[in-house]
């Protein structure tokens, strides 16, 4: 490698621990470390803004603010409060029975939707029932997370790494259903066990204030009878567009930002008011994160990590599969599992084609699953992890990046290994 690859190497490094160390905030440190990479020519203004392979993912960030809007005008007509309570008399208002409504509406929804919809979606509901039942919001809110990116594996649309492995290697919506829905089953179920021993602090039961909630009528929440009908009636135009996206050719940003625009033209909120409910410096820090990814991918460090996996697989399907998961995992933790992918994708055809086109498309199956389930492993492996942080920071309930990681660690350990057997079991020793 030459020197800007080196100084690429060492400017995500230092960020990443200013991030880590939480002595500086995570977009001032995520912001500066871009400008740096701008500086010392691992990048530059054609690729941070205009490259698709390494620039900023303008499909995310604009993804991100359409869907921001339209919760921005969903919570101004009492829907989340409604959901919040209905949710609460669903689970009896017994904490863990609420978290584990909540993981499992949440990968169920991340399998349809992409997860930072979803966690979009979910987490408003998540810091109300918290409020409501006097419980710590960290818990709930990391457990959806988690439930998040596990789920986005089961189907092409699920996580956009997916969408990109399903595009390189000519796999179907019903590929992915059938090969890997099975696994985000088998992996929900892990993680509801876990959750109930990591988080089994958080289950308080005050029964006091569970009275209160189960006593109100969800119905007396809603605000805005009218709003709500124009905002549900859109968001479920934006979700048929999300799963048409094949039809019709609109991305999934293009589908959000429209969404976002009639919902603002048709309904009373004004323009000023949804705008402020967008997490802004999230953005940022996206934008940030993307910059210093693309300064790794241009000077060459993610194809040459790349290269060693493949010269570490050789001709071995099994070990190669195996060392495909594990390797995805740990290096989705530290960057971006999309630009990962994208690079790894014609790494990974590579190795079918050597392997005699591998049929079971095991190889394949395990990208996908190391790179989705890897996203769990620190504060900023995935963008639903980084999204989630930003809204509890600002419902004032911040969740620091070791408090995520301590547990995201487990969780990835955890469903990478099972993933290993699985992969073991499915398409070799029961093959």
């Amino acid at each position: 490698m030459n020197w800007h690859a080196w100084a690429a190497v060492a400017v995500f490094a230092g960020t990443y621990a200013l991030i880590i160390s939480e002595r500086v905030h995570r977009v001032a440190a995520a912001m500066g470390g871009a400008a740096l990479m701008l500086l010392v020519g691992a990048t530059d203004g054609k690729a941070a803004f205009y490259s698709e392979r390494s620039g900023i993912d303008w499909n995310v960030i604009f993804l991100l603010m359409g869907m921001m809007m339209i919760v921005g005008v969903l919570k101004r007509t009492g829907l989340f409060e409604y959901l919040a309570i209905w949710s609460v008399r669903r689970a009896r208002a017994q904490p863990f029975r609420v978290m584990v409504m909540l993981v499992v509406i949440t990968a169920t929804a991340s399998a349809l939707l992409d997860n930072v919809t979803t966690v979009l979606l979910v987490a408003p509901v998540t810091l109300l029932i918290c409020e409501r039942l006097a419980l710590p919001v960290a818990p709930f809110l990391i457990a959806e997370v988690f439930a998040s990116n596990i789920g986005g594996i089961a189907t092409l649309v699920g996580d956009p790494p997916n969408i990109i492995i399903g595009s390189r290697a000519g796999l179907t919506f019903n590929d992915f259903l059938v090969h890997l829905a099975p696994l985000a089953v088998i992996l929900v179920l892990v993680l509801i066990g876990l959750a109930r021993i990591m988080f089994r602090t958080a289950f308080t039961h005050d029964a006091e204030r569970a009275a209160e909630v189960l006593a109100l009528d969800g119905r007396e929440a809603i605000r805005d009878p009218r709003m709500l009908a124009q905002g549900l009636t859109v968001l479920g135009l934006v979700i048929a567009g999300f799963v048409l996206h094949p039809v019709i050719g609109f991305e999934p940003s293009i589908v959000a930002l429209l969404g976002a625009g009639l919902l603002v033209a048709v309904s009373s909120a004004e323009t000023g008011e949804v705008l402020a409910e967008v997490e802004w410096p999230t953005l940022a820090f996206f934008a940030g994160l993307f910059v210093m990814i693309g300064g790794l991918i241009e000077t060459g460090v993610v194809t040459h990590v790349s290269d060693a996996l493949a010269d570490a697989v050789g001709d071995r399907e099994l070990g190669g599969s195996l060392l495909m998961l594990g390797a995805s995992g740990v290096l989705s933790g530290v960057i971006d599992n999309i630009p990962y992918v994208a690079t790894m994708a014609p790494v990974t055809a590579d190795l079918v084609h050597h392997l005699g086109g591998a049929g079971d498309h095991v190889m394949w199956w395990a990208l996908a699953a190391g790179a989705d389930l890897g996203g769990n492993a620190t504060a900023i492996g995935a963008s639903a992890n980084v999204v989630v942080l930003g809204i509890a920071e600002r419902a004032r309930h911040p969740i620091g990046f070791w408090q995520f990681t301590r547990y995201g660690l487990v969780v990835t350990a955890a469903t990478i290994g099972v993933s290993a057997l699985y992969l073991w079991l499915r398409y070799f020793a029961l093959a």
